[in-house]
């Protein structure tokens, strides 16, 4: 069964940014801490990155795993599913970009499932880790363009 959670932040950016910066997978490798390699490997009719190939560090190996982009939000929510991965079997997910005051809530729901079965208690700290790390990255790389 799929462990699903929602985090969210705060960010001093506007949603515009936040979407433009986090649908860059190119330069993720330069500020996303795990990983090590990102590969485009397909683009929708309009040039944005459809299917996207990433290498990372997950539990304490190397993980490759592809996503699919749907921009039918854009640009206040970003969505991917799983294509292919070595490690899990279901990687869904959403960014959505919502004003807030001067700034924007940026909330992030991601549905895990892993091949191997584990402990729920331990695919829930994972998921919680993979979001809390990934809204941190996100904040600090767009505060620090602000």
């Amino acid at each position: 069964m799929s462990q699903r959670a929602v985090e969210s932040i705060l960010v001093n950016a506007k949603p515009e940014a936040l979407y433009e910066l986090a649908s860059d997978f190119a330069n993720y490798p330069s500020w996303v801490a795990d990983l090590k390699k990102v590969t485009i490997v397909a683009t929708d009719d309009a040039g944005r990155p459809l299917d996207v190939e990433f290498r990372a560090a997950a539990f304490g190996r190397s993980s490759t795993y592809t996503l699919r982009y749907s921009y039918d939000d854009a640009p206040t929510t970003l969505r991917w599913s799983q294509v292919s991965s070595d490690l899990t079997s279901t990687l869904n997910g959403s960014y959505t970009f919502t004003p807030e005051g001067s700034g924007t809530r940026v909330s992030y729901e991601l549905e895990v499932e892993l091949f191997v079965p584990i402990p729920n208690f331990v695919k829930n700290r994972a998921a919680s880790r993979i979001q809390t790390q990934a809204l941190r990255e996100l904040k600090a790389r767009a505060e620090s363009r602000a």
